[in-house]
């Protein structure tokens, strides 16, 4: 791993079939800054990444949004807009936004980033500016785990997912509600003022419109709620079912018609709630430290958000 990085083990990390989840990296005594040592070893984070779905950079002098937007540009990925995301969040520095900006003391469910639209980000990176008063971790999970635990337990039922996909429904308002974790209006979510412009990205994403008096209801699919990873050759738990059915919620969405099977049937509850358990269940939440940057393969895991006590800054990037 060339004389850039240790690799370390942190309370609360998890091995799976004898790999780290995640992989913490931490700088070495030779080290030179984060974004050099990324420049340096680009083909020994690519396969710690490929490897173990996770890596989290710990105890690097980071301290501004900056500092970070250097080191997802050392990383050499292609920028992805974020068009078609339900999250509200705000452009802070180059390729660096705000992670989701919902209320403090609302959960984010378990979801793989933008999987509602068929443009999704490859990766991910976070970065702690300011670490949480208390909670505030961001749970991740392994993909294919959650899907070979749900094979198991629900045959039926996956078969029907991976037959028909999902349906997604969303009631967008004009503009950004904070409030609401999925409150993001219509002219932000396709980027325009206009409802015709608005009409062709939408399509675009395979994304039909439905104009209301006060907003747009969207849906979305039918998409698959199972994708196959190739660059791992296994089946992934790549959908927002979960997070749908238990967190779209604000004064215009009802969870449960949030998400249907792909054939409008809807869904059973008590088996949405027990993934939702099983999710947790194998799920990792090392609480953050300022400075932290976590890679995540949008690829092989989900992520979370759980509530927290102000004050807490986590930035995002997403990239193709």
């Amino acid at each position: 791993m060339g004389t850039a990085f240790v690799e370390i083990y942190v309370p609360g990390q998890k091995f799976v079939n004898g790999v780290p989840f995640p992989a913490v990296l931490s700088p070495s005594a030779s080290a030179i800054s984060l974004t050099d040592s990324v420049k340096a070893n680009q083909l020994f984070l690519q396969s710690l990444l490929l490897q173990s779905g996770a890596v989290l950079f710990r105890g690097f002098p980071l301290s501004t949004a900056s500092h970070f937007n250097d080191v997802v540009e050392a990383f050499g990925y292609d920028e992805l807009p974020y068009v078609g995301g339900a999250a509200p969040r705000t452009n802070v520095v180059g390729r660096v936004f705000t992670a989701n900006e919902s209320p403090p003391d609302q959960k984010i469910p378990f979801h793989h980033e933008m999987a509602q639209v068929p443009e999704f980000p490859s990766k991910l990176f976070f970065f702690c500016e300011v670490e949480p008063g208390s909670g505030g971790e961001t749970p991740i999970v392994l993909s294919h785990v959650v899907y070979e635990r749900m094979k198991d337990k629900y045959p039926e039922f996956v078969e029907r997912l991976e037959k028909h996909g999902l349906l997604y429904i969303r009631v967008l308002g004009e503009d950004d509600n904070p409030s609401s974790p999925i409150g993001r209006g219509w002219k932000s979510t396709f980027l325009t003022t206009d409802k015709a412009i608005a009409q062709q990205r939408a399509a675009k994403l395979g994304m039909k419109l439905e104009w209301l008096e006060d907003g747009v209801k969207t849906i979305m699919g039918p998409i698959p709620g199972v994708k196959y990873d190739e660059s791992r050759q296994r089946k992934i738990w790549f959908n927002s079912m979960v997070a749908a059915y238990t967190g779209w919620e604000d004064e215009r969405n009802d969870p449960v018609k949030a998400v249907t099977f792909g054939d409008g049937e809807p869904l059973p509850p008590d088996i949405v709630y027990d993934c939702l358990h099983i999710l947790e269940e194998e799920s990792v939440a090392i609480p953050w430290q300022k400075g932290d940057v976590l890679l995540i393969d949008n690829w092989a895991v989900l992520h979370s958000r759980r509530s927290f006590h102000p004050p807490r800054r986590v930035l995002a990037s997403l990239v193709k």
